[in-house]
């Protein structure tokens, strides 16, 4: 009983409200968030930057990765750290770089099966009918190259890289 008193008066002087009329930050600012890298630093610390291989304060590269290594004082450069830029030839290209925010907005419907069946085969069975070159079952009598295949080989044809590009 007497520990639980113990805790309770402890508890109670913890609790100590007080009215503060100074301002909260005090003239105090916090200068971390400044990012003045070239700036920081005495004579001595700069000097130590320029000639140390590990100064105790190291040099701020602002994002900016080194294309090679110091061994013994010297800068080795390494090829294999040089970024390659490539950039394709657009001569005689019509396309222009820019967009104009006055462009139409295209509005374009779902691909559907039944599309997709009226983009391939549609035709071609359209004139088989006119001609009279259908069997009685509906199959073509000269069928295409497209007609033709099994359905194995047309999902083969379907997954194959760049199928959707016609």
């Amino acid at each position: 009983m007497q520990n639980c008193i113990k805790l309770l008066s402890l508890s109670v002087k913890c609790n100590v409200r007080a009215i503060s009329t100074t301002a909260p930050v005090a003239g105090k600012r916090n200068f971390r968030k400044f990012n003045v890298y070239s700036k920081r630093g005495t004579r001595v610390v700069k000097e130590a930057q320029r000639t140390m291989a590990n100064p105790p304060v190291p040099i701020q590269k602002r994002g900016v990765r080194d294309t090679g290594i110091t061994i013994n004082g010297q800068y080795v450069e390494i090829p294999e750290k040089i970024p390659e830029i490539i950039v394709p030839d657009l001569t005689g290209c019509k396309l222009k770089p820019y967009v104009s925010y006055k462009a139409p907005e295209v509005v374009q419907s779902e691909f559907t099966s039944l599309d997709l069946f009226n983009a391939v085969y549609s035709e071609k069975i359209m004139a088989d009918y006119k001609a009279g070159k259908l069997e009685a079952d509906g199959s073509s009598k000269e069928p295409s190259e497209n007609e033709q295949l099994t359905p194995e080989v047309a999902l083969m044809r379907a997954r194959k890289t760049g199928s959707d590009i016609f």
